[in-house]
């Protein structure tokens, strides 16, 4: 019986792992702005953040100035933006693989 235990919790453990993966793996589609500016989130000066099923998260893996200025008129500290993200969220902070910062709606 005990040599039967070590091998499922094996199983389930890495069925676990790989589950996260594919999870990670998926493009989702969020909002994304300056954290402090647009988001309403705490912390000192303009970090870029996220906002995915309405919860607001820091974002590591890129940063606000790698996609333009953030204050110019269509800037993360000035306006809302639209982006495709591949990533996790681990605690209180988005880590992106991927990030796509979609054109903006004219209309």
């Amino acid at each position: 019986m005990k040599k039967l235990i070590l091998p499922l919790v094996l199983f389930v453990s890495l069925s676990m792992t790989s589950q996260e993966k594919k999870a990670a793996s998926k493009t989702q589609f969020v909002d994304a702005s300056c954290g402090q500016c647009r988001f309403g989130m705490k912390a000192k000066g303009c970090d870029l953040a996220v906002r995915i099923d309405g919860k607001s998260y820091f974002v590591d893996g890129t940063s606000i100035d790698a996609h333009g200025d953030a204050h110019a008129m269509d800037g993360f500290c000035t306006s809302i933006r639209k982006a495709a993200v591949v990533g996790t969220i681990e605690g209180n902070r988005f880590k992106v693989s991927q990030f796509k910062l979609l054109p903006e709606d004219k209309n």
